[in-house]
C-alpha cells in the first residue's frame, strides 16, 4: 500500500466530528501550513488508532523481572514501520533552525505533540520521544561533521537511543553550577569520574550513548565556563550502570532513568561537544525545547484524562445515588473546569512555540518558563479529577489514569522545578516595580491637576 492511500484510508476512518486541523486555536490557524495541517489531521488519527490501543500490548511484550530490561517490544518496530508510510518522522527538528528535520515549525510540532502525549508509544513510534530529541538538536545544533556522522544519522534513522546525564545524586543539581562529574583532559583523551542519575533513556538495550555534562574546568572563575558536554558511548569501560530508578513505583521500562557511575573513564578528546567550557551554552540550548516540548505533551495527557472523566460520567453501568455522574452537578464542574484550564494552557504552550520561531529559545525564556510551570499543574489537576471521578479505579493498573498521574508530576522537577522558575519570572518581573510606581505616582498628579482645573475634590467612593 503505498503511502498516499495508506494516509487517506487512515484520515476516511475517522468517526470524529471534527478534525484536528479543525480544531487549531482561531489565533493561531494563519500560523499553521496546510501541509502541517495535514499532518495534524494524521497524527491524530495515527495515535487515536494505533497508538492508544498498542499501549497495553507494549507492556505485555515486557515480560516480568529482568526481561523487561533486555526485551525491546516488536509492537514499537511495527508502528515505526507505519509512521514512517505516513511520513510521520522526526516533526521535532524546527525548520527554522535545523535542515535535517520533517520541516515543521515549533508552532506546528506542538500542536502535533499535543496528541502523542496522549500515550505511551507514540512519542517513540515517530522518532519524537525524549531524551533523544534534545540529544538530537544537541549534535545537530553543536556537534561537528564526524559527531553527526556517527551519532546523529543513526538517532534520525531511529536504528539507535540515547540516553543525557547531568543530574546527581550528591549534589543540589537544581543549581547546575553544582554538578561535580569531573571531566580531566590528559593527552588526547578525557577522564571522566562521578556519578549521575536520573539519566531516562539508559535502560533501554538501544540506548548507544550517554550526553555527558561535567566540570573540566572547576577552578574558572566565570562559574558558568567550568562545565563542558561530552559524549560517552554507552558500555565504555569503567562506566556502571548501578540501578534503575522508579517514578512513583513505575519502572518506566525498558527506557529507565539510571543511576550511572563513572571510574576512570576515557574516551576521545573528539568527543567534546563545542569545545570546553561550552557546558552552559549547550544545556541551555537544549532545555529551553525540551521544556515546551514536556509542556506540549501533557497537554494531550490532560486531554486524554478528560476523555476518561466523560466516559465514567455517562457511563449508564456505574450510577451513585440512582443517577449518572453527568447528573451531579459537582461532575459538570469538574468538566468545565478542565476543559477551561486545558484551552487555556494550550494558548500559553503555543504562544512559547510561536516566540521560539520568531527569535529562538532564548528570546523566549519568559514565555517557555510561563509554560513550564503552568502546564503540568493544570495536568495533574485534570488528570486527578479524572481519577477521583473514577474511585478506587482510578488509582490502580485499570485505567492509565494513575500512571498519567506519576508522569505528570515528574515535569514539575525535570529541566530545572518550577521554583527555579518562578524565582527567575518572579526577579525578571520585579524589574518594572520602579518603573511602575513613577507611573502610578505620575498618574496621581495628572489627577491632581485635573482636579484643581475643574474646581473640584476627590471623594471617597465609600
Amino acid at each position: 500500500m503505498s503511502k498516499d492511500s495508506f494516509s487517506q484510508d487512515l484520515l476516511s476512518s475517522s468517526s470524529q466530528p471534527q478534525s484536528a486541523s479543525a480544531k487549531i486555536p482561531i489565533i493561531a490557524r494563519h500560523a499553521v501550513s496546510d501541509r502541517a495541517k495535514q499532518t495534524l489531521d494524521l497524527v491524530e488519527r495515527f495515535v487515536e488508532q494505533e497508538c492508544i490501543p498498542a499501549d497495553p500490548v507494549f507492556h505485555a511484550q515486557l515480560g516480568e523481572g529482568e526481561k523487561r530490561w533486555s526485551t525491546y517490544p516488536p509492537i514499537i518496530d511495527d508502528l515505526k514501520a507505519k509512521a514512517k508510510k505516513l511520513g510521520l518522522w522526526n516533526m521535532f527538528l524546527p525548520k527554522s533552525h535545523f535542515k535535517e528535520g520533517a520541516g515543521f515549525t515549533n508552532l506546528e510540532y506542538g500542536l502535533m505533540a499535543e496528541y502523542m502525549g496522549k500515550c505511551r508509544v507514540a512519542s517513540e513510534a515517530t522518532n519524537c520521544a525524549a531524551p533523544d530529541t534534545g540529544n538530537m538538536e544537541v549534535l545537530a545544533k553543536y556537534g561537528n561533521e564526524a559527531q553527526k556522522k556517527e551519532w546523529l544519522a543513526p538517532l534520525l534513522d531511529g536504528h539507535i537511543r540515547s540516553a543525557f546525564l547531568m543530574t546527581e545524586p550528591d549534589v543540589a543539581s537544581s543549581d547546575a553550577t553544582n554538578i561535580t562529574l569531573r571531566i580531566q583532559k590528559e593527552g588526547n583523551e578525557y577522564v571522566l569520574n562521578g556519578s549521575k542519575w536520573w539519566s531516562s533513556g539508559a535502560g533501554d538495550p538501544r540506548c548507544k550513548i550517554y550526553i555527558v555534562m561535567g566540570k573540566s574546568d572547576p577552578n574558572n572563575k566565570d562559574v558558568y565556563k567550568q562545565q563542558s558536554v561530552i559524549l560517552v558511548p554507552a558500555g565504555t569501560k569503567g562506566v556502571t550502570v548501578k540501578r534503575m530508578l522508579s517514578v512513583y513505583g513505575y519502572d518506566d521500562a525498558p527506557h529507565g532513568h539510571g543511576h550511572i557511575t563513572f571510574n576512570n573513564v576515557r574516551v576521545p578528546a573528539s568527543n567534546i561537544v563545542l569545545g570546553e567550557g561550552r557546558g552552559f551554552e549547550i544545556i541551555q540550548g537544549r532545555l529551553g525545547p525540551g521544556r515546551i516540548h514536556h509542556a506540549m505533551r501533557a497537554i494531550g495527557a490532560a486531554e486524554r484524562a478528560l476523555d476518561w472523566m466523560l466516559a465514567r460520567a455517562n457511563n449508564p453501568n456505574k450510577m451513585p445515588f440512582g443517577k449518572q455522574l453527568s447528573e451531579h452537578g459537582v461532575i459538570l464542574e469538574w468538566v468545565a473546569k478542565s476543559r477551561v484550564e486545558i484551552d487555556a494552557a494550550r494558548l500559553i504552550v503555543l504562544n512559547a512555540a510561536i516566540k521560539i520561531d520568531e527569535s529562538n529559545a532564548k528570546g523566549a525564556l519568559k514565555e517557555i518558563a510561563e509554560a513550564k510551570v503552568m502546564v503540568p499543574q493544570m495536568a495533574l489537576t485534570v488528570i486527578d479529577r479524572a481519577v477521583q471521578s473514577y474511585g478506587g479505579a482510578g488509582v490502580c493498573q485499570d485505567t492509565p489514569l494513575a500512571s498519567m498521574w506519576a508522569q505528570s508530576r515528574t515535569l514539575r522537577i525535570v529541566d530545572g522545578p518550577d521554583e527555579v522558575h518562578l524565582q527567575q519570572m518572579g526577579r525578571n518581573e520585579n524589574k518594572r516595580g520602579r518603573e511602575v510606581m513613577a507611573k502610578i505616582e505620575k498618574q496621581k498628579q495628572a489627577t491632581e491637576d485635573m482636579l484643581r482645573h475643574y474646581g473640584v475634590q476627590a471623594k471617597s467612593h465609600l
